[in-house]
């Protein structure tokens, strides 16, 4: 079985919109499928899609032959998430270096206790 990972059109006329699915390449453009992975919205500006994209990744490493316009899509993706991801630790560590200076040092009682039962 051929699979490939492209766009379902759905919306109303002159108004398209689509989802990112993965579908055996003899279905229809708007048959049946295995698994819906995203979303992708032209009409709108700025971020219009979301997609899996650790499911469009699993599943081109089964075989699955993305569409140029899914191809250029999960790329898009992939430099968004690798720039995001950097801030999301930097914000990570800020966080837990804030939660270490907040908790106080143990007092000499509770000190004590723990060497007791060691």
């Amino acid at each position: 079985m051929a699979v490939s990972i492209r766009l379902r059109r759905e919306g109303a006329k002159n108004r398209p919109y689509y989802k990112i699915v993965v579908a055996d390449s003899r279905s229809p453009r708007d048959g049946k499928f295995i698994e819906i992975i995203g979303t992708y919205d032209p009409k709108t500006p700025g971020n219009n899609r979301s997609l899996k994209v650790e499911r469009a990744e699993y599943w081109i490493s089964k075989g699955a032959q993305p569409s140029d316009t899914v191809r250029s899509l999960i790329k898009r993706n992939k430099k968004i998430a690798t720039a995001a991801e950097p801030l999301s630790r930097v914000e990570q560590g800020a966080s837990q270096s804030a939660q270490e200076q907040v908790s106080p040092p143990p007092s000499p009682a509770e000190a004590g206790t723990a060497a007791n039962q060691s």
